[in-house]
């Protein structure tokens, strides 16, 4: 889970990270539990509801148990309350890229990496939706959401139809008794 100190940037965000530290539970951020840290950031939020520490430790634990709408959500009030965050736009290319809104999460991977190129991780997740793009574009299928026809869909990405042309033996549906 994220440390406390990393996240704050500013004076209102330290006493924030200090309320979040002086919580009930001040571990559970650390420890990667989801839950204790969204009901711990949820008291915080509710005094302070622009707190930069508390939004993104919000999305990143919806991140995390994998609530990748509400992280979405909560990736987007980051950019609202900050747009210059380069963080804030790489958790919401990841979240809307998690929920299949790949053109989207292509635009906020790409200003993430104009605005941090020295992250890897930006780059890296910026070159996997592209490729995604890419290959839904070849294939001829819908740039967002989920796929019509996963067979279809699996034999033009991966080459089946070919495969089985070439190698019928290794195909045979009905093996012989």
């Amino acid at each position: 889970g994220p440390q406390i100190a990393a996240l704050c940037d500013g004076d209102a965000d330290v006493q924030a990270g200090e309320r979040i530290a002086g919580g009930v539970d001040h571990h559970a951020l650390e420890r990667g539990d989801a839950d204790a840290s969204l009901l711990l950031l949820e008291r915080v939020l509710a005094e302070d509801p622009t707190s930069r520490t508390a939004l993104e430790a919000r999305a990143r634990a919806l991140f995390d148990s994998a609530r990748y709408a509400e992280a979405r959500a909560a990736f987007q009030r980051c950019v609202d309350v900050s747009p210059d965050d380069d963080y804030a736009h790489y958790g919401l290319g990841l979240s809307l890229w998690r929920t299949q809104n790949f053109r989207q999460a292509e635009n906020h991977l790409a200003m993430a990496c104009v605005m941090r190129p020295s992250r890897p991780d930006y780059t890296r997740a910026l070159t996997q939706v592209r490729a995604t793009l890419a290959a839904r574009r070849t294939a001829g299928m819908p740039l967002d959401g989920p796929i019509d026809s996963p067979s279809v869909v699996g034999r033009s990405i991966l080459g089946i139809d070919t495969f089985v042309a070439e190698y019928p033996e290794l195909h045979d549906p009905s093996p012989d008794a």
